[in-house]
């Protein structure tokens, strides 16, 4: 069964359109570092999947679009690099502790979705993202959530 979720990205980092532009218009979602986040990662996200792909840290922060999951969750290989940004002294091949999923670019957002858009609709503005002190960068969405975003992008 599809489920949807919401990941979160600074376009300084890692933008829609950085998506866009990456080879085949995929790439690895790696670098989650919040044990609830990754245990979504690694339990629950499956190919197939729905993504909002939110740009947060920005002014106004919005849904840039959507992709879709196209490789589960495996291994974030970074956590095993010393010289990486993301290494993990405690990940080895034997426990590898932090996971990653690779996602494709479906759609920009002609009209990016603002928080105070999703605040305003009946549907959306119950989203966990709206929710104060809510900080992780992977959220679920529910099937209803994600029409009623789609619906709102193409008004």
């Amino acid at each position: 069964m599809q489920r949807f979720w919401l990941f979160k990205s600074e376009p300084t980092t890692f933008s829609i359109q950085d998506l866009a532009a990456s080879k085949g218009k995929k790439t690895s979602w790696e670098g989650v570092r919040n044990y609830q986040a990754r245990n979504m990662l690694r339990d629950e996200i499956q190919c197939g999947d729905g993504v909002l792909f939110y740009h947060s840290n920005t002014d106004p922060m919005i849904i840039a679009g959507t992709a879709e999951v196209v490789k589960a969750g495996y291994p974030d290989h970074f956590a095993q690099q010393p010289d990486h940004k993301y290494f993990d002294e405690a990940a080895s091949p034997e426990k590898p502790i932090w996971f990653m999923v690779d996602i494709k670019l479906v759609s920009i957002f002609k009209n990016p979705i603002t928080r105070a858009m999703l605040a305003q609709h009946p549907v959306t503005s119950q989203m966990m993202v709206l929710k104060k002190g809510s900080r992780l960068s992977i959220q679920p969405v529910t099937a209803a959530e994600w029409q009623a975003v789609n619906e709102i992008a193409s008004s």
